[in-house]
């Protein structure tokens, strides 16, 4: 029951994702129909149920357009968790200011990459010039801001279901 579910609007624009369980809830309470289902179903004391992959949503709901918040998961997942000095994928990462603070980098989208602590280290507090080290791709704030979260949308376009619906965005690389 702890399986995630992508949630749509009723235009298909994908809004969330949540847990099978509550899913199941929107379909009983006759708010969303069930689009895919995995190939396990649930069984319950009543009988069995599909496993929700896909629900829709059968009224809309309007939403405000959301706000990309600048945080550590954003940038490790607009970097897609490898470090943008040498391409080392890891979960242990930090975030690097290419221009150092005491140099005047800001702590802004353009300024900030993920970094193997190795390459962090050999950086240290100097500009990229004074180091002999190149970005794979030079830092910028993503242009697409899914309803859903970043992580989850980055998730998600591994799903090859959950892929159909979410829109695909060429500034942020998978």
């Amino acid at each position: 029951m702890n399986q995630e579910v992508l949630v749509l609007n009723s235009d298909y624009e994908p809004l969330n994702v949540c847990h099978a369980k509550r899913a199941l809830v929107l379909v009983f309470l006759g708010k969303a129909d069930v689009l895919h289902a995995r190939e396990h179903a649930l069984t319950h004391i009543n009988g069995t149920f599909p496993s929700p992959s896909v629900v829709r949503l059968r009224h809309h709901v309007k939403r405000p357009l959301p706000e990309l918040k600048l945080s550590r998961r954003t940038v490790f997942a607009r970097d897609n968790y490898t470090c943008q000095y040498c391409g080392a994928v890891s979960r242990e990462l930090t975030i690097d200011h290419v221009v150092p603070k005491r140099h005047g980098g800001q702590t802004v989208w353009e300024n900030l990459v993920t970094a193997c602590r190795r390459c962090n280290m050999k950086k240290g507090d100097k500009l990229l010039h004074q180091t002999n080290m190149h970005l794979l791709r030079n830092p910028a704030r993503p242009r697409y801001i899914p309803y859903i979260s970043l992580t989850k949308y980055l998730a998600g376009r591994r799903n090859e279901v959950w892929r159909t619906y979410l829109p695909v965005f060429t500034d942020l690389h998978e």
